[in-house]
């Protein structure tokens, strides 16, 4: 067996040779350097949470992936060293930077799970004093001139089946399906077909009705009354309601403590001076 100062010497003077320690590594260790650049681990746990995306990727062991992934930053890291630092570079780098501190600030306000308390008192501000919605079942037949319409409409008052003349003309993509809209609420509508619907009686048969689509005949086959939906029903869409407003009130919040000092002056046709990231 060596002797300590022996197996001392011998560690000191090969130290590359050493693993990573676990209880040593951290996002800063460096994996290898190009020119003197440090690649480091953080860059590659960093590069491999992008690969799972790739199917691919994601399938290859972490041996195979690691030499993948390591030789494509060495590659990437020889040739970035050949790159100029341009205003366009500069302003490139200085926008993703700033893209990828913003976007690690959202994660962290969206990082806590909306409560029940938030969700509860969202809901409530939506529905609590909502009233019942009138919504309709409908049919209509589309075309693309009044007297094509009419032509359908006196057809219909004829005696002909609604749902074989919407299959033989509507334009819409309700025709292949007898021209029925299934239930929707007069705001799901332009205003002009919404108002039609509303005014109508149940087996009701439209009169011409021009909107930006075209001239509609419709049928009106049913009302019902909707009460506001379950807190059970829409929780998931009333969480995603709940952080967007986080996010936006913060967003309000930094951007209103921040200090802020516009130039004055800067002709905005300047956007458009290409040239001036060309220049060295």
């Amino acid at each position: 067996m060596l002797k300590p100062s022996i197996l001392a010497a011998l560690l000191a003077a090969a130290p590359l040779a050493m693993p990573v320690l676990a209880q040593d590594r951290s996002a800063d260790t460096v994996v290898a350097t190009v020119n003197g650049t440090p690649i480091t681990l953080g860059q590659m746990i960093v590069m491999k949470q992008a690969a799972a995306q790739d199917p691919q990727m994601a399938t290859l062991p972490d041996a195979a992936l690691y030499d993948l992934m390591l030789d494509q930053l060495i590659q990437q890291s020889a040739v970035a060293s050949a790159g100029t630092e341009t205003p366009a570079v500069r302003a490139q780098l200085d926008l993703q930077r700033r893209n990828v501190l913003a976007s690690a600030a959202i994660a962290e306000i969206t990082k806590a799970e909306p409560t029940d308390q938030e969700i509860q008192a969202a809901y409530d501000g939506m529905f609590a004093e909502a009233q019942p919605t009138t919504e309709y079942s409908a049919a209509h037949i589309l075309v693309d001139s009044e007297e094509k319409a009419r032509e359908v409409k006196a057809q219909l008052d004829g005696g002909a089946d609604f749902g074989t003349l919407a299959e033989q003309n509507s334009t819409g993509p309700s025709g292949p399906n007898k021209g029925d809209l299934g239930w929707f609420s007069a705001d799901q509508m332009v205003k002009p077909f919404a108002d039609a619907v509303s005014a109508m009686e149940k087996g009701q048969i439209s009169d011409p009705v021009q909107t930006e689509f075209g001239w509609h005949v419709i049928r009106l086959d049913d009302t019902r009354l909707r009460d506001a939906p379950p807190l059970d029903e829409v929780r998931d869409q009333i969480a995603q309601m709940v952080l967007r407003d986080r996010v936006q009130g913060e967003i309000q919040r930094l951007t209103s403590e921040a200090t802020v000092e516009k130039v004055e002056g800067i002709d905005p046709a300047l956007m458009n001076s290409t040239d001036l990231l060309e220049a060295q």
